[in-house]
């Protein structure tokens, strides 16, 4: 009997330690299925009437699990990619400029100081042997440009008022009659171009010379023997008989690499499909045969590309003798040619060439200008009049931990964009309480007035950090890094938030829908999880096998809107302080492999997802709408305060 109750003892022993191994698998299945979901309130809900501070650090979300938020992902183990990491850990070098951008000449005041609280910070991110491409120059062109920039702002005060200044930085210039000849004629373009400046070339060509060229000329530095070409427009004419064959053509041109690859239009045979701002690099879609018909015609028939004649070609808009009118305006990647109305050709912006590099048009060979006109130009700010600086200076920042700090991107002269943003979003209770801050994020630019003008700004407004660098698009990686200095080291924040200045923010949504998420480990935008590198050449974001081997990146959040904690910020800055974090130039894609890295360490990682970051344009009830001109910033910004609702301006 004893053995019987023994025996059913164990038995039931047996079947409790079953039992409880079963109830315990359900448990940790259940959690393993939950693993990457983290918590918040519903998204979109509406801020209470509290300031920013109360608004997050009265609710402690530290962990929070009360409503499961949908938008929360981790990337599945199969999407994980191999990370890229060092060989070797880079080394400092000596970069030339370098010691000149840190060895100042000008007695810099206390208040001038605070444009440069993360220049100082920058130095051996500068220095660092697996440097960006474009960093050697763009620290020996800054320090060139800084230099200049010190002794100009000497001379100024030492000659009359600082404030003083002359409309140096004109919506548009003129020259009419210009005469051609060998060196052609030259346009001074004063401030360079921004996006949607044009140059209009009115004119009639002359067959005698067989071409022309217009050029968008940089400025020169002194050691070049002559500027570079940003933009080299060739025209081959037919000639006066139709002996030679139409043909435009497209290239650039620099001291250290020469003539680049040409673009040709029409290029017969090409599969290139790339278009630049949605536009086809070649308008090939109407052919004539007889060129001479073509200049008569009013109406002419479209043929097939097949049954043109050797010389003839797509409604050629460059004939002997005819004038006409072409306009090259710049677009968001590239320039475009629209002649007598209709878009010709396009041409994608090459690196270190970009239209805010421009000082000059130059005109050359057989054409005879009838006028030149560009506009459209940045215009800067007349701080003269003073009738709304002080209601846009930034605010005091309070002692306390901000709750946010923002970081714009912008390049020197967008003056335009700054100020249509410091007139709408920046107005925010949150912004002028001063719990969340914002700052535009500069590089130095070539030209000496466009730098003077950004200077003043900075006094005046207190939203500008200038870095030690020329503003470069291969270089905005640096600027990335730069913002998490100042959100952890100048203006320490809860959260970093990076944006364009083309970009119209919510902040009121941004800060409700962070309410109530674990505030460690998160990275906020609109989230690629899926993306391989770009291997053509001829894409704008290309990347070789030698940069980045995977096949895959990890998860990363589009470049114009996105949000980190501030334990990934930090990561990022001490990463890159000791140098083991990699550089990559697309800035956007380069967080997303630092977080990857952050993760691997051990640490907890939520990609929120939210659509209504938008990556290009504008849609109803969005958080960020981007690729906003001032004027549409400006339209949105009003739809918001008279009818209380994101409605789109487009």
């Amino acid at each position: 009997m004893k053995k019987y109750i023994l025996s059913r003892k164990v038995g039931r022993k047996k079947w409790a330690g079953f039992l409880l191994i079963f109830v315990l698998a359900i448990v940790l299945f259940t959690r393993y299925s939950n693993v990457g979901k983290s918590y918040s309130s519903s998204v979109g809900e509406s801020p209470k009437k509290q300031s920013a501070y109360e608004f997050f650090n009265n609710n402690n979300n530290e962990g929070s699990n009360d409503v499961v938020d949908e938008n929360v992902k981790l990337p599945e183990s199969k999407s994980v990619v191999e990370l890229v990491t060092f060989k070797e850990k880079p080394r400092l070098i000596n970069v030339e400029g370098l010691n000149e951008l840190y060895s100042l000449s000008y007695n810099v005041s206390k208040e001038e100081s605070k444009a440069l609280l993360v220049w100082d910070k920058m130095r051996l991110l500068l220095s660092r042997s697996d440097g960006l491409n474009g960093t050697a120059q763009g620290v020996k062109e800054a320090a060139l440009a800084w230099n200049d920039l010190l002794s100009f702002i000497v001379k100024r005060k030492a000659t009359e008022s600082f404030e003083k200044q002359n409309e140096d930085c004109p919506y548009s210039v003129t020259a009419f009659n210009a005469t051609t000849s060998r060196d052609g004629s030259n346009l001074r373009i004063p401030c360079g171009l921004v996006e949607d400046s044009s140059i209009t070339v009115i004119g009639i060509p002359d067959a005698k010379q067989e071409s022309f060229q217009i050029e968008l000329v940089g400025t020169k530095l002194p050691e070049e023997l002559k500027p570079p070409i940003v933009l080299n427009y060739n025209v081959i004419l037919p000639g006066k008989n139709l002996t030679k064959e139409p043909l435009i053509t497209q290239n650039t041109w620099t001291d250290e690499l020469g003539w680049s690859k040409v673009d040709k239009c029409p290029d017969h045979g090409s599969t290139d499909v790339i278009k630049v701002d949605g536009l086809v690099k070649c308008n090939a879609k109407i052919f004539r045969n007889n060129v001479e018909e073509i200049a008569n015609s009013t109406s002419p028939k479209s043929t097939d590309v097949s049954n043109a004649s050797a010389y003839g070609t797509a409604n050629y808009p460059f004939l002997e003798g005819n004038p006409f009118t072409a306009t090259l305006w710049a677009g968001i990647e590239g320039f475009h040619m629209t002649v007598n109305g209709r878009h010709e050709t396009s041409f994608a912006y090459k690196e270190k060439l970009e239209p805010w590099l421009v000082s000059g048009v130059n005109v050359i060979g057989g054409l005879n200008i009838i006028s030149i006109l560009a506009k459209g130009l940045p215009v800067s700010n007349d701080l003269d009049l003073g009738f709304d600086v002080e209601d846009l200076k930034a605010p005091p920042t309070p002692k306390k931990r901000l709750v946010m700090l923002i970081g714009v991107f912008s390049t020197g002269n967008n003056f335009e964009r700054r100020m249509a943003l410091r007139r709408t979003w920046m107005q925010y209770e949150a912004v002028r309480s001063g719990e969340v801050a914002v700052r535009f994020f500069i590089g130095l630019d070539k030209n000496r007035q466009v730098n003077f003008e950004l200077w003043k700004e900075a006094q005046a407004y207190g939203d500008v950090q200038l870095l030690p660098f020329v503003d470069y698009y291969s270089l905005l990686t640096l600027k990335t890094i730069a913002i998490c200095i100042m959100g952890v080291k100048i203006l320490p924040a809860k959260y970093v938030m990076k944006t364009d200045d083309d970009a119209f923010l919510r902040i009121d949504q941004v800060l409700s829908s962070l309410k109530g998420k674990d505030p460690n480990g998160l990275l906020y935008g609109g989230i690629s999880f899926e993306s391989a590198p770009h291997r053509e050449k001829d894409n704008k974001w290309y990347i070789s096998a030698e940069e980045y081997p995977p096949s895959s990146y990890p998860p990363w959040a589009h470049g114009p809107g996105y949000i980190i904690s501030r334990d990934i910020a930090k990561f990022i800055v001490q990463g890159h302080q000791e140098r083991e974090l990699m550089l990559f130039k697309l800035e956007d894609v380069a967080v997303g492999i630092w977080v990857e890295e952050f993760r691997r360490k051990g640490n907890k990682v939520q990609y929120v997802d939210d659509d209504r970051f938008h990556n290009a344009g504008c849609d109803s009830d969005y958080i960020l709408a981007h690729y906003q001109t001032p004027r549409m910033v400006l339209c949105l910004w009003e739809k918001l305060q008279k009818e209380r609702e994101p409605n789109c301006c487009e």
